[in-house]
């Protein structure tokens, strides 16, 4: 094995690494450990069930007509249907409302930049009917105190004929919600940041977990597909800025930097955490998240969506744009699904350490979660249907 050489710029990023509060030598070891798995597969991840799983579908998709569910029918034809993993159950689908604020931007509703769109709502309730879900739940932790339905229709959405589909359900998983206690999930193998997460009863009283997102980069995670949109089922009551209130709302700064609010005590955090640095504490939350909660089903709208962050609020971004990759991407494994996802952004190594793009900045929370065994991110080791990747391939910068 060739001795690992450190680098100026990776010494500088270690030392601001412990400026941040991590010792410089576990910093050292923690990102020398990163670059050497990201040069190797990890043995966790080769599960019969990943190895099966480890396929993605890519579908052309222009506008957010008609076309829609077509193009969301052929892609899970081209994975092996869903009949067997949605009929007779309950299928809850995690949207993405990001921030809550449904003003246009770009000259473009949220939908088309930075929200899941209404179309691919509709369309996937109408697939997961059509292959005999008995009951659909869609849920979103938003920072309003409305319920989800009120939110929803601020961006447009048609209520009535999504219920019209069938037995449809929606809960604002920021705090208690409809249950009455929260439910306690588990990391497998302990976790990185927190061996396990209080939940809203949404996420444990379900039978399949959908993820559908959208597109697009994250200023502290690199990216933003169906991984990270599970960062959202934190309930804000205990995991946000006013956490221990169930009228909390505000976002999930505790998680992000404790240094940057109170003390709060976040339920299933490993105490021997002392990192305050975002770009580490966010990607391996998202990676705890998805052992604790499972993806079945992961759904990339990239559509038309936006680059440079996640939202209109990243004014530090090097650039913000209206984006039409023109595709919708969905695969039964969240980390090979995001692998290709990232890929179609013109990323061409989704396993890279940090120093890379699109985690240049980060830490690959796709590496995190092959190397806890979640999934395949290796994309030679990934079934790629429908486009190649170098056809759909829409380069983020």
């Amino acid at each position: 094995m060739k001795p690992y050489l450190c680098s100026r710029r990776e010494f500088l990023r270690w030392s601001a690494a412990a400026a941040a509060g991590v010792p410089l030598m576990q910093g050292f070891d923690h990102y020398t450990a990163l670059a050497a798995e990201a040069a190797s597969l990890s043995s966790k991840s080769l599960t019969p069930s990943n190895r099966a799983n480890a396929k993605a579908a890519i579908v052309a998709c222009r506008s957010y007509g008609a076309e829609v569910r077509e193009a969301m029918a052929k892609s899970f034809d081209l994975i092996g249907g869903i009949g067997s993993l949605v009929k007779n159950k309950t299928v809850t689908v995690k949207v993405n409302l990001t921030g809550t604020n449904f003003s246009p931007y770009m000259n473009r509703p949220v939908g088309e930049t930075y929200m899941t769109h209404y179309s691919t709502a509709l369309a996937l309730g109408s697939l997961l009917f059509g292959a005999g879900a008995r009951r659909v739940r869609f849920v979103e932790s938003t920072q309003s105190k409305s319920n989800l339905e009120t939110s929803l229709g601020f961006a447009e959405w048609d209520l009535n004929a999504l219920s019209a589909l069938g037995e449809v359900e929606f809960e604002n998983t920021r705090n208690l919600g409809k249950g009455k206690r929260y439910s306690n999930l588990k990391v497998p193998g302990g976790g990185y940041m927190f061996s396990s997460f209080d939940f809203n009863h949404a996420y444990e009283e379900t039978d399949v977990m959908v993820s559908l997102a959208k597109m697009k980069n994250h200023i502290t995670a690199g990216v933003t597909l169906s991984m990270k949109n599970l960062f959202g089922i934190t309930p804000n009551s205990l995991y946000g800025d006013q956490a221990g209130s169930e009228e909390a709302t505000a976002g999930r700064g505790p998680i992000h930097n404790p240094r940057t609010s109170r003390k709060i005590g976040l339920p299933g955090l490993k105490p021997e955490v002392t990192s305050t640095d975002p770009t580490y504490r966010v990607p391996h939350t998202v990676a705890d998240i998805c052992a604790a909660r499972p993806i079945h089903l992961a759904i990339i709208d990239g559509i038309t969506a936006m680059n440079g962050g996640e939202g209109p609020w990243c004014s530090r971004a090097a650039t913000i744009k209206f984006t039409e990759p023109g595709v919708l991407i969905v695969g039964l494994n969240p980390v090979s699904t995001d692998a290709v996802g990232t890929a179609v952004m013109g990323y061409d190594n989704p396993r890279a350490a940090r120093g890379i793009k699109p985690f240049h900045f980060c830490d690959n929370h796709l590496l995190l979660a092959e190397q806890a065994g979640i999934g395949i991110a290796d994309l030679t080791q990934i079934d790629v249907r429908g486009l190649a990747i170098e056809k759909a391939r829409y380069p983020y910068g």
